[in-house]
């Protein structure tokens, strides 16, 4: 059963410690500490991105250090020097220990064994166990699935008709039902898995306030009470779905491919709700980035053939994971600076997907980009997504479903931005659909 630990004092040690830095750091200037305490940067990272970059290729701040660089990012991705981060490893001693005593025993995505907080050997057997279950032939004959799927979900709206949020009918519950399908989940659990994933998408970030990190922590742990007992449910009645196959080769007993009862229950949880959480982020930004580009969508109506090349576009120039972290294993130089083992190297994987050594006229969305497929929205080296070639077909697949089906769409509002920092997307896109086309 899951322990409840004492949230208090551990929302003390991690993030109101980070609050209270960060709040100070801002008054005395350090821009780092607005990613946490500076609520325009949310709401408009472009600035931001654009500040940091004027500083040079790496920024050190007071507690770490940042590249908005995407030449430096692309090689920090993929550096044995390197490794990810623990949640609470980089705090200072005292409050580390204190962070570590007074936590719960949940599953977290960037805690030890997820496969974002462990490196090889571990990484490499758990990536191995999913890779055998999820590979590119099986991904591929999914696309017909997604095809069916947002059919289905654009005839309900078609009926309705008139002014919906886009996100709440159709971002979220397509591939919340494609992953679904894919790993088992019950079509009567599946909105409740949709609401845990909403409460939990805070916890990639630092400096929560209060009242967020117990809705997290709410959220985190219902997941994980349902989680526990659908991968149970599946150990005794396999089925016909990607899961069981995973559990049928973590429980094989090969050196290569076992995962202990812990390490299953932490993969399968990532898979499914990283499955569906960034996928809504790029149907939302990419739905209102079109609409606000009527250029371009005009140009993908005239040449269908470039929606793949829009999907690479859309996730570099809103990227629905804005940025990532590594800890230096020893003392290394990076772009001339001295970096001490320990210290936090921060990635703004979406700053440097703005570079504009690498990507010309770099705020400017153009479907038809060349280079568009070199950002680095899904990172890099072994920590590459898994699912990049899923989300890339839903993200081709549903958007150009959604805009044949109602080719006079427009906006209805301005919409509301998800109040995460790591992760970026919408709660709420109004559009006003207009007729719907038969297909």
């Amino acid at each position: 059963m899951p322990s409840q630990g004492n949230p208090v004092v551990h929302w003390l040690a991690l993030h109101g410690f980070i609050r209270t830095v960060a709040a100070i750091g801002m008054r005395r200037g350090d821009l780092q500490a607005r990613m946490v305490a500076d609520p325009t940067v949310a709401a408009n990272p472009v600035a931001f991105y654009e500040e940091l970059r004027a500083l040079g290729p790496v920024v050190k701040g007071r507690a770490n250090y940042l590249t908005t660089d995407h030449t430096l990012a692309h090689e920090l991705l993929r550096s044995d020097d390197f490794r990810v981060v623990n949640m609470g490893s980089n705090l200072p001693a005292p409050l580390r220990w204190l962070e570590s005593r007074t936590r719960d025993n949940l599953t977290h995505p960037l805690r030890t064994p997820s496969l974002l907080a462990v490196e090889p050997p571990d990484h490499t057997r758990y990536r191995k166990t999913v890779s055998a279950v999820f590979t590119a032939r099986a991904v591929a004959a999914l696309r017909d699935n997604v095809e069916r799927i947002a059919a289905a979900l654009l005839d309900e709206l078609a009926v309705h008709g008139g002014v919906v949020d886009a996100v709440a009918r159709y971002c979220s519950p397509l591939p919340v039902a494609i992953i679904s399908d894919i790993l088992g989940v019950p079509e009567r659990d599946r909105r409740q898995i949709l609401e845990f994933g909403e409460l939990a998408a805070p916890s990639l970030d630092v400096g929560l306030p209060w009242g967020q990190y117990r809705s997290v922590q709410r959220g985190i742990a219902g997941f994980n009470i349902w989680l526990a007992g659908h991968l149970m449910q599946l150990r005794r009645n396999p089925a016909d779905n990607l899961m069981s196959q995973l559990i049928q080769i973590a429980d094989s007993g090969s050196a290569d491919t076992h995962l202990d009862d812990d390490e299953l229950q932490a993969i399968a949880g990532l898979v499914l709700v990283a499955g569906f959480e960034t996928t809504v982020n790029l149907l939302g930004n990419g739905i209102r980035m079109l609409l606000d580009a009527p250029a371009e969508l005009e140009k993908l109506r005239q040449r269908p053939e470039l929606w793949p090349n829009a999907v690479e576009e859309i996730l570099r120039l809103d990227s629905p994971v804005q940025l990532t972290a590594r800890v230096a294993r020893n003392d290394v130089e990076v772009a001339g600076i001295p970096i001490e083992q320990g210290s936090l190297m921060i990635i703004y994987l979406a700053a440097a997907n703005r570079d504009p050594s690498v990507f010309a006229d770099p705020h400017r969305f153009d479907v038809e980009r060349p280079n568009a497929g070199r950002h680095l929205a899904f990172s890099g080296g072994r920590h590459f997504c898994l699912g990049a070639a899923l989300a890339r077909t839903e993200g081709e697949v549903g958007l150009r479903a959604f805009f044949d089906r109602f080719p006079d769409v427009r906006s209805a509002g301005t919409g509301s931005r998800r109040t995460t920092r790591v992760l970026r997307g919408w709660s709420s896109l109004p559009v006003a659909l207009g007729p719907a086309c038969r297909v």
